[in-house]
């Protein structure tokens, strides 16, 4: 289809992922798979689940992705610098001359959200604009959004618009769209970015259950800790390998 994709997906360089996805109905995707490499292909894919069963028409699906600042963020919890932080205003933020490069929140984070930039090995993501929350702005994200599908501002005020433009896309014959991570019943707790969908989350990319990772915590650092181990062991091959 006549698709676009702006990244791919988030990493510690691009911390707003937006696709543009034409699809041929009906659409198959893959667990896992980004929008654009499955459900852009307009056909089946092996090992694919059904998602949408109707006609042999196309449709659009807009896709913009972020970092969306849990409530039970397991991130925050397994960092053992302090590097990232809960601010004021509910978000979680980097602190990048904090972080160590441990890599402990990348495997924490049931969104994949998370990465580390290859040349120092430090973790970066979208932090809602904390130094324009704290100047009293909105985000850039929902300033620059020209058709408000972007917006900013207090939760239950958020939850309320979502729902009436639920109401009325149901009302239309979307009886797909519905909310994600718009309550605490979520697995994290309820988030800081919720949105609204036209089809199941698996479409989008998206985790249809994401867990609460944080009880996992003990098998993330030792995870991280025997990667760190086994580059340590690398290191020093190199070195003494120079030596010869």
């Amino acid at each position: 289809g006549n698709s676009y994709d702006n990244s791919v997906e988030l990493d510690a360089n691009r911390w707003r992922h937006v696709a543009f996805v034409e699809q041929k109905l009906p659409v198959d995707v893959t667990d896992g798979a980004s929008l654009v490499e499955s459900a852009a292909r307009g056909q089946a894919v092996d090992g694919g689940v059904s998602t949408y069963q109707e006609g042999d028409g196309f449709r659009w699906l807009m896709a913009s992705d972020v970092c969306k600042h849990c409530t039970h963020a397991a991130c925050l919890d397994v960092c053992p610098t302090g590097a990232l932080f809960r601010t004021e205003f509910g978000t979680v933020v980097v602190q990048e001359d904090v972080c160590n490069g441990c890599g402990y929140c990348v495997p924490a984070c049931p969104f994949g959200v998370l990465d580390q930039r290859e040349e120092d090995g430090r973790v970066w993501k979208c932090t809602l604009c904390y130094d324009r929350l704290k100047d009293d702005k909105e985000p850039a994200c929902a300033q620059a959004c020209p058709t408000n599908s972007i917006q900013f501002g207090e939760l239950s005020e958020l939850h309320e618009r979502a729902e009436h433009r639920l109401a009325h896309l149901q009302q239309s014959g979307q009886d797909r769209a519905q909310l994600y991570l718009a309550d605490g019943d979520d697995g994290i707790g309820g988030a800081g970015a919720f949105f609204l969908l036209l089809d199941e989350p698996e479409v989008y990319g998206l985790p249809p259950a994401p867990d609460d990772t944080r009880r996992d915590v003990g098998e993330i650092w030792a995870a991280a800790g025997a990667a760190a181990l086994g580059l340590g062991v690398g290191l020093v091959a190199t070195v003494f390998g120079g030596r010869r």
